[in-house]
């Protein structure tokens, strides 16, 4: 028996990074996943590696709203209902407060903010008429504290944190719980675009890594998008039936303050 058998979850942002470590592990834990994505031929790769009768994929700007329509209507002729929602999706954006273009700022708000709660406003109906349900949003550790950089990043996981607690408060009597993930530093495309560059060596790209959060994190080492699935398990299965409302902090100790050793 796995901890997700019979349910049906949609993964935003399930090509690559976590979202695609969260779509095997709940396929494993007997879930059938619905990818979305804007990563087409990765998307449904992994997909077809998974095998039609437990995946599907879907085109899925997170940002447009007929998308999502068309992703939940694809779940439910697939599987037949929607029992899950992991809001996974996201950019990244790095630039100082007054060099930021507006057109940049409303990019992450898009994808990044619009996105999850276009995902929660189209699913969570869906999530009712299943008898309840889970949503997973993925905010940050930058939610929670600052970092300079990131105005428009962390801008977003704010938004996220909030939306997750308003919602929790508004959904717990229809039988749907809503909690948020915030990783800090994860090893994925998103946050070392270099791991994305033919021309770059990969162990020396690891080397570079490791030390920079050797002397950052507590835990002296970056985060394993394995690891936020994890998480993002937990809070979908039962596990978690007395959660919601909450923002869970997957960073190896970083938040907890400054080493001077």
């Amino acid at each position: 028996m796995g901890k997700l058998d019979r349910r049906v979850v949609v993964i935003t942002g399930a090509a690559r990074g976590q979202g695609e470590q969260e779509a095997r592990l709940f396929a494993a834990e007997g879930a059938r996943v619905v990818l979305g994505d804007v990563l087409d031929d990765q998307g449904e790769a992994l997909a077809k590696e998974l095998g039609e009768s437990t995946a599907r994929y879907v085109h899925l700007d997170v940002s447009r709203e007929d998308d999502w329509s068309a992703a939940v209507t694809t779940a439910k002729r697939a599987f037949g209902k929607i029992d899950g929602l992991v809001n996974n999706a996201g950019i990244l954006r790095f630039n100082e407060l007054v060099s930021t273009p507006l057109e940049e700022f409303q990019q992450v708000v898009q994808v990044n903010q619009v996105g999850a709660f276009l995902g929660m406003k189209t699913v969570v109906p869906e999530l009712e008429a299943a008898g309840g349900g889970t949503v997973v949003n993925t905010a940050s550790y930058t939610a929670l504290t600052g970092m300079a950089l990131l105005t428009s990043y962390a801008a977003t996981k704010a938004a996220i944190v909030g939306m997750t607690r308003v919602a929790a408060m508004e959904l717990a009597g229809r039988g749907i719980r809503v909690n948020a993930v915030c990783p800090g530093a994860v090893d994925t495309p998103m946050t070392n675009p270099a791991q994305l560059d033919p021309d770059v060596d990969p162990a020396e790209v690891a080397q570079a890594v490791d030390e920079v959060y050797r002397k950052l994190v507590p835990m002296g080492r970056i985060g394993r998008p394995e690891e936020v699935a994890k998480l993002a398990l937990f809070l979908t299965s039962d596990d978690s039936s007395y959660i919601t409302g909450q923002p869970f902090v997957i960073d190896g100790g970083w938040l907890a303050g400054v080493s001077v050793l």
